[in-house]
């Protein structure tokens, strides 16, 4: 068994193992566990207090079926070590404008129509990828470009840390501001997962991350059975309230438990309307959308692991495809868009070098089908995987020195892509910024001739790109 694994994921040629594949594999399941807890709190409309009609049992099973799925497609097909699962943004844009747009042009099953949108997004990707136009974007994309998304979705990992672990707060003044209530549960948990993952991974401990989440998570269990009324302290204190995350840890109530039906929502798109004119333009966002995240994150986490040889990445097409074929199966659930997850960059940072750290979150999310109540347990209270979000943001900017400093016509494009991405807080939109300002500045300098043909096209694309979202979301 175990020679027959190195022999298909080449583990030795990897320099990796089963046991160094599989830690890695629960890592990355870790971190992005909450999209379990989360997915189905957005497309149920339960998480902003109205209804969108689709069942939030249904999309718990749909959310954990499909991420399986795409995860153990990119695992066998493509042999990487990234997961997938339905994407934070495209559900919120799924609901928030896709829905609605689909009720004001008098469609009774606005959310069918939706998940239609969704499905035949999810063809047109397919057929990209299929056709090769993925890969050739992925290959016009220069070497320090390619590094800069690399760091910009480092920072938007510790960002996304950060706030989750409460240590960053909202502020109308300033946007964001420091919790300075570094006595509060929250920020202790937090803190003491970073060290303790810091610590050991400075010491060489294999799976340093994954046992930064295990102590977070004694720690948060020892810490509630203390203070037993804490979240009744909480409520009482409006300054503590606010210092703190709304979401609080709650010990599991069982350790088993059977999984929701997933028929409210199995093949329930509808097709016919979500062709319909008023539509059409919600097809080209997704697309876009989903085109360029997967792009950001696929880059991002292979040259993080140095997957990327010569500006090109191995069986890009079949990353590509898998990643296509995911959205189109997960809309046929019942969730929304499935894309590559950057939380990837976890499992990597611990070592995960192949297909073999896939499977393992595959399992995983087959898994919490039946060990829902731990696994949301710990993955819906966010400062106990909040430090490896981190602790992974840090080592993914160690790519800013690859990129070249002396020349601004790569220098500012790549500087926007590394900023707009966390302050976007979108893989796309930060891509974007680069993608239309490096031709532009190349061909101002003289430069035009070290440009392809595709980033021309790309850049013309991202603003048709921009001109619809504004003036969908306007």
């Amino acid at each position: 068994m175990k020679a027959a694994l190195d022999r298909y994921f080449q583990l030795t040629e990897n320099r990796t193992s089963v046991r160094t594949e599989i830690l890695a594999g629960v890592t990355t399941f870790l971190t992005m566990a909450y999209i379990i807890v989360v997915q189905p709190a957005v497309l149920s409309g339960s998480m902003f207090g109205f209804k969108t009609g689709m069942d939030f049992g249904a999309v718990t099973v749909a959310t954990c079926l499909s991420a399986a799925l795409a995860t153990a497609i990119m695992a066998l097909y493509a042999r990487y070590p990234i997961a997938q699962a339905p994407g934070m943004g495209e559900n919120f844009f799924f609901v928030f404008t896709v829905i609605p747009a689909a009720a004001a042009a008098g469609y009774s099953n606005s959310w069918q129509v939706a998940l239609g949108v969704v499905f035949i997004s999810g063809v047109l990707f397919l057929v990209l990828s299929l056709v090769g136009v993925r890969e050739w974007i992925l290959d016009a994309i220069s070497p320090s470009m390619k590094c800069a998304i690399t760091v910009g979705i480092g920072l938007l990992i510790a960002f996304i840390g950060f706030q989750n672990s409460g240590l960053i707060l909202k502020d109308p003044a300033t946007a964001v501001k420091l919790n300075t209530h570094f006595a509060s549960p929250d920020l202790i948990i937090f803190f003491f997962g970073l060290f303790l993952a810091t610590v050991f991974h400075i010491r060489g401990v294999r799976g340093s991350i994954l046992w930064g989440i295990v102590g977070a998570t004694l720690l948060a269990i020892v810490l509630r059975q203390v203070l037993p009324s804490m979240p009744d302290a909480i409520s009482q204190s409006k300054t503590l309230k606010e210092s703190m995350l709304m979401t609080r840890f709650t010990m599991a109530s069982a350790v088993v438990s059977a999984p929701p039906s997933l028929s409210p929502t199995f093949f329930k798109m509808d097709l016919v309307h979500a062709l319909s004119a008023p539509m059409i333009p919600f097809i080209l966002i997704f697309l876009f959308m989903v085109l360029f995240d997967t792009v950001g994150t696929l880059i991002g986490v292979s040259e993080q692991a140095g997957f990327i040889k010569d500006n090109k990445l191995p069986r890009a097409k079949q990353a590509f495809v898998s990643d296509a074929v995911a959205t189109v199966a997960g809309a046929a659930m019942g969730t929304s868009t499935v894309t590559s997850f950057i939380e990837s960059a976890a499992g990597v940072e611990q070592g995960g070098r192949t297909g073999l750290t896939g499977l393992t979150v595959a399992a995983l999310f087959l898994g919490a089908l039946f060990f829902s109540p731990i696994i949301i347990m710990v993955g819906s209270y966010a400062p106990i995987t909040a430090p490896a979000l981190v602790i992974v943001g840090a080592m993914m900017c160690r790519n800013v020195v690859k990129i070249d400093w002396l020349d601004y016509s790569e220098t500012v494009p790549s500087f926007l892509i590394m900023m707009g991405i966390p302050l976007s807080f979108s893989i796309a939109d930060g891509l974007a910024l680069g993608f239309i300002s490096y031709p532009i500045l190349k061909l101002m300098s003289g430069k035009g001739r070290q440009v392809s043909w595709m980033m021309y096209l790309m850049g013309a694309m991202l603003l048709v790109y921009f001109i619809l979202l504004g003036s969908r979301m306007g």
